[in-house]
């Protein structure tokens, strides 16, 4: 199995950074073969241009700017996110990449104006995050990473497995409750 681990967090002392590492250790251990995409060590650009939203219909041309993305992507039998919530939503290097990855023609097609899956080879579908609120603020809030994770990009990919582990309130949390879920993270990636 091959998994396209997306990491989004820009500080190597982070918990997210520790989690990261948690993930690819424990899969790779297992004899996963993994594709670590730190997005911020590798300069990943979140912005989509005018260029490409004006192209964006447009298959396949729209793939130029991000076709190495697209082949990692379409490599992948399982998709694991690891990244932190902020301000209620994703880093902006990561929706950035949503937004310029997750085109037309790769992670979805439009069939008689309906959205259709195109990400089906993904079979397995993970996130791994953190949340500085409670579950409550952030149910109150509407939790918008989770209903994408869980709605959206579970839409396109329509996997056998789909996990969302998430640790609320880390800005309270004890180092104990943090190696806790560092714990939990790795025996829910045994278990991938």
């Amino acid at each position: 199995m091959r998994a396209l681990v997306l990491f989004a967090h820009p500080c190597p002392e982070s918990l997210s950074a520790a989690l990261h590492a948690r993930v690819v250790e424990t899969l790779t251990a297992r004899g996963w073969e993994v594709d670590d995409c730190d997005l911020n060590a590798e300069g990943f650009d979140p912005v989509l241009s005018e260029t490409e939203r004006r192209g964006y219909h447009e298959v396949p041309a729209n793939l130029g700017p991000v076709a190495a993305h697209v082949e990692r992507l379409r490599a992948a039998q399982a998709l694991v996110l690891v990244f932190p919530v902020w301000n209620f939503g994703f880093p902006a290097i990561l929706k950035g990449y949503f937004d310029r990855v997750f085109l037309p023609g790769v992670s979805f097609r439009l069939e008689d104006g309906r959205v259709k899956p195109n990400l089906t080879h993904i079979r397995r579908l993970a996130a791994v995050t953190t949340y500085g609120g409670t579950r409550w603020r952030a149910f109150m809030a509407g939790d918008p990473p989770r209903k994408i994770v869980r709605r959206a990009v579970w839409h396109v990919t329509r996997p056998e497995k789909m996990r969302y582990l998430a640790l609320y309130g880390m800005n309270r949390a004890t180092e104990t409750q943090h190696a806790g879920f560092l714990d939990r993270v790795e025996r829910e990636m045994e278990r991938f």
